[in-house]
């Protein structure tokens, strides 16, 4: 569906001009039954309104916009309108008679307007106010003119507007106005200004401040009659190529959102570490503590203490901005900037990626040809279909896999899945449910029972995309919230599983015990993980804190860190917060913690070597390269109250679930990690 916004005249909202106050855009949707009495559907709908969402339209892009406007309400109603919106100032103060040539402007009387200038007294000229009104209407036609260019140019509908620009730059009394340094009196077009009644005839030096009246009354019916003819213009080209104008409109949408969400982002790059101690080594000697203390990460006092005073100085300085852009606001976002979570985007580099093939990442659909996979009668011709039309043109087949967390549900993390929609909508989504009520028990039965269900899910999209020669390239990615992410490990080591491991692309873990509990400082989240050990018997318990096994190098964390279910993911995503008490900070970013470095015993050692081993998988040699991020969210937890949840930390991880704007922020600006 497509929504057309024509002609928002300033006059409409009065509005001064150039104008200083945003327009809010509201969108509502509305639920009615269907009926054939037109009053009865006209009464319902003035209180059937079930959703709205709302857009800023800052002062700066009231002078000219063209924007592309997704509007998706809420987590309750699942609905997408795409909408392109389109602003343009046409007139201002005078109102011409409009003739058919641009460049001829007539007054109300029909009588022909000559562009000359005169002779004029002081009491003929005028001030900044005017001035400053030609200025925003040369910036609303200059903004109109280049849209128009860079569609046409975009969709290869070439419009012919040599003419038009020929005449429009012999208007030399635009030379005045277009020197004049405005900002000097009023700052930027839109800004605060401070009025000025009180003009004086200008000496020669101040003459660019000032024009005479006569040439400003003509400048203005110019203008308007170019822009009108732009306007005009425009509405015809749009009218005639609007599904390919909103297609570029949202292109350039969407490479814009990582400028306009930095100021929520914060980016950084950091190295690699190397191997903190020797693989295998028990020596606890005090050369050997040395060496392993001097290949530590300078570590803050408190890292978790760190990461929130950072956020919280980084919201003060949002707290002081004035966000005046030329684009269309969501007030999802922009409602109210401190509200919104802020990001710590740590690119770790020097991060290379193994691959498993010489040439192509994805082989002749070596899948189709895997005996674990198609093996049922019938697949003999499957093979020769895709042999016989190995030639033609296939489509990717992008898989990506959710998988909830304890005790959750398989719709947990919609609000990710409905984002990589909006990136992506030819994705095939697996929401997992095999695990629903049944993450009580060991990860390794959950773990097979979560890659029978891909490989049954894999298999029947391989199918169906055989009927039209295979799938050109295949594409597995996975998401996981909380313990859902030892699932998925735990799944990608077992046997079935190698066929897909050539095709694994993104892997996304949100607030994910990657190292597990072994070093956890949260006092009451530990009471009860005992509580759950001691009288519920909960054995994924018993294996997330290293207690299944008296032995901690037999344990399943430590022998799940030894396999590679990490490596042949091109890309690795590891999203975190200082806020979230349910899962240890530094097992959800898979760095070293302060207790563990300061740990000389076994224990110590068993953690350092399950940290080597996960990222040893990330740092495999090869020729390309891998993305590896960690991203840390802070959330603005003055809404939250003071409860128990906030108290044990849980308010933050579940705020994971229920909050989409990270998500945004994060798929949005690196799309190219999710399609």
């Amino acid at each position: 569906m497509h929504i057309l916004l024509w002609e928002l005249l300033p006059g409409l909202f009065s509005m001064k001009v150039p104008p200083t106050s945003a327009v809010i855009l509201k969108f509502e949707l509305i639920h009615a039954p269907m009926t054939e009495n037109r009053l009865e559907l006209l009464a319902y709908l003035e209180a059937s309104s079930v959703a709205v969402h709302e857009f800023r339209i800052p002062p700066k892009a009231l002078l000219g916009l063209h924007s592309y406007c997704p509007i998706h309400f809420d987590v309750f109603h699942a609905v997408l309108v795409e909408a392109s919106v389109h602003l343009s100032l046409l007139k201002a103060g005078y109102y011409p008679k409009i003739s058919s040539d641009p460049y001829q402007v007539e007054d109300v009387a029909g009588e022909i307007i000559e562009m000359s200038n005169q002779a004029v007294g002081p009491a003929d000229f005028v001030g900044m106010n005017q001035i400053m009104l030609v200025k925003s209407l040369l910036v609303s036609r200059d903004a109109l003119l280049g849209e128009l260019q860079r569609l046409s140019k975009s969709i290869d509908q070439v419009i012919d507007l040599t003419d038009f620009i020929a005449k429009m730059n012999d208007v030399k009394m635009f030379d005045s106005i277009l020197r004049a340094d405005l900002g000097t009196a009023y700052g930027e077009v839109g800004g605060q200004h401070k009025k000025q009644n009180d003009f004086k005839v200008p000496n020669s030096d101040k003459l660019p401040y000032f024009l005479p009246k006569e040439a400003v009354g003509d400048i203005f019916h110019l203008l308007g009659a170019q822009i009108s003819y732009l306007w005009s213009t425009f509405l015809q080209f749009h009218r005639a190529n609007k599904i390919k104008i909103l297609e570029c409109l949202r292109d350039a949408w969407a490479k814009d959102r990582r400028a306009e969400w930095s100021i929520w982002m914060v980016y950084s790059k950091v190295e690699m570490p190397h191997h903190y101690i020797s693989s295998g080594s028990h020596d606890s000697s005090h050369h050997i503590v040395d060496k392993r203390v001097s290949s530590f990460w300078k570590l803050a006092n408190d890292p978790v203490q760190t990461a929130a005073t950072r956020a919280e100085l980084h919201r003060r300085s949002i707290g002081q901005m004035r966000i005046n852009t030329r684009s269309i606001q969501d007030m999802y976002i922009f409602g109210d900037p401190l509200r919104i979570p802020i990001i710590f985007v740590e690119r770790v580099i020097n991060a290379p990626r193994r691959t498993l093939s010489e040439n192509s990442y994805f082989r002749d659909l070596d899948l189709i040809d895997s005996p674990g996979l198609l093996s049922e009668p019938g697949t003999e011709a499957l093979r020769k279909i895709h042999r016989g039309n190995l030639r033609k043109k296939r489509r990717e087949l992008k898989i990506v896999v959710f998988v909830h967390g304890f005790q959750g549900h398989h719709l947990d993390l919609r609000l990710v899945r409905n984002q990589w929609l909006l990136i992506d909508p030819k994705i095939e989504v697996l929401m997992s449910q095999v695990n629903e009520e049944k993450t009580s028990g060991d990860f390794r039965e959950m773990g097979l029972r979560l890659a029978s269900e891909v490989i049954s899910f894999v298999k029947r999209k391989v199918e169906k995309y055989s009927r039209s020669g295979g799938p050109r390239e295949i594409k597995l990615s996975f998401v996981g919230h909380s313990i859902g992410n030892v699932i998925i490990r735990a799944a990608l080591a077992e046997s079935i599983m190698e066929p897909l491991q050539r095709h694994l692309y993104t892997y996304v873990s949100i607030s994910g015990p990657q190292l597990g509990y072994l070093y956890s400082s949260n006092s009451l989240f530990n009471s009860g993980m005992w509580f759950m050990k001691k009288f519920k018997g909960n054995q994924c318990i018993h294996q997330l804190t290293f207690t299944d096994d008296p032995n901690l190098q037999n344990t399943f964390f430590y022998r799940l860190c030894e396999k590679k279910t990490l490596e042949n993911f091109k890309h690795v995503i590891l999203i975190s917060s200082p806020q979230d008490g349910y899962v240890p900070y530094h097992s959800a970013r898979m760095e070293l913690c302060r207790s563990a470095s300061r740990d000389y015993s076994r224990k110590g050692r068993v953690f350092l070597e399950m940290l080597n081993n996960c990222l040893d998988q990330i740092r495999a040699p090869t020729s390309e390269q891998r993305v590896f991020m960690r991203c840390d969210v802070n959330f603005d937890t003055s809404s939250y109250g003071k409860n128990f949840n906030t108290f044990i930390g849980r308010a933050a991880h579940i705020e994971f679930l229920e909050s989409d704007i990270y998500v945004r922020f994060i798929m949005w600006s690196f799309q190219e990690l999710f399609r």
